[in-house]
């Protein structure tokens, strides 16, 4: 038991160790500075009233990857913009301390302190970092939703003789958030001298979404060969329409095999609770015995290695 005490105590203080690096990134990332430092410039020079062209100025120079990828968190830098919460990281990084002392003061009540606090820090993170990728899937899910009617209005605003970025300006103003928002940039940049394909590119960049990298790299061939841009923004409108239907397709014929993925994997730790509460002495005749540590650790082992067999079994990417 002591060496289960000791293993819990080293991956309580990595946890510490991790959170402390995540915080001290967002904290000191050169690219935050450097941003801060163009946005300066950016607002000493502009005239008043400029604040949304200066934006996207300053949002047009973000690259794709900061190149520092964190273990099981990833590029924190590159999550947070996708998720617009750019800027955010100081408050994100608050949140996860205060709920970590919180969850520390509640878990003192069933362990003692040296495991209650990195363990409750461990458990905020990890809530704060859930709720980012999240907050990012559904942003991604409802951007790519929008692209397909995005896609049509360009087409239509074409066909009757309007110039490319008097289209992308009308989605932007016409359509609602988050592709409304990525169309307002897309021409604020184009307004400001990017060319066509660099702002699509961006655009691609900023969301991570293979759709829009579908999109960027449509609009890149054509601008390079020429060709009717109307009747390529429709051929792809259908594609990616065809694709939201695929996938719904997929997720509703899975959908069984998940359920099934959830019932197995949870019907152990179900089992195991309602042993313990009616009859407690079941476990508890034999929890001295030096064999059920380990014993216990390598069914917990085989519980969570079940779960995720029979996930990865049910998940399709396409």
């Amino acid at each position: 038991m002591d060496a289960t005490l000791m293993l819990m105590v080293l991956f309580g203080l990595l946890g510490c160790l991790l959170l402390a690096v995540v915080a001290a990134r967002l904290i000191f990332a050169p690219e935050t500075v450097q941003d801060r430092k163009r946005a300066a410039r950016l607002r000493a020079l502009r005239p008043e009233g400029a604040g949304a062209e200066a934006a996207a100025i300053v949002k047009s120079s973000a690259r794709t990857s900061s190149g520092r990828i964190l273990p099981i968190v990833g590029d924190l830098p590159l999550l947070l913009r996708r998720a617009n919460l750019e800027g955010r990281g100081m408050v994100l990084a608050l949140a996860a301390g205060v709920g970590g002392v919180v969850l520390a003061a509640g878990a003192t009540l069933i362990l003692p302190l040296p495991l209650a606090l990195p363990a409750g820090l461990v458990t905020s993170a990890a809530i704060v970092l859930w709720i980012i990728k999240r907050r990012h899937a559904k942003r991604m899910e409802l951007l790519t939703a929008q692209l397909p009617d995005a896609l049509d209005l360009m087409m239509r605003g074409l066909r009757v003789g309007h110039p490319v970025n008097a289209t992308i300006a009308n989605v932007g103003r016409t359509m609602a958030d988050p592709v409304g928002s990525e169309f307002r940039l897309l021409s604020d940049q184009i307004s400001h001298g990017d060319y066509l394909a660099d702002a699509f590119r961006d655009f691609a960049e900023r969301t991570g979404q293979e759709d829009v990298e579908y999109l960027f790299v449509s609009i890149s061939i054509q601008h390079g060969t020429g060709g009717n841009l109307a009747d390529m923004l429709g051929t792809l409108s259908r594609v990616v329409r065809d694709r939201i239907i695929m996938r719904r397709k997929v997720r509703a014929i899975s959908s069984e095999g998940r359920m099934s993925a959830y019932v197995l994997s949870g019907l152990p730790v179900l089992i195991y609770l309602a042993t313990s509460l009616t009859s407690p002495e079941y476990y508890g005749d034999v929890s001295d015995d030096p064999l059920y540590a380990p014993i216990a650790w390598i069914i917990v082992a085989l519980v969570i290695g079940n779960f995720l067999a029979l996930r990865k079994l049910v998940s399709f990417r396409i």
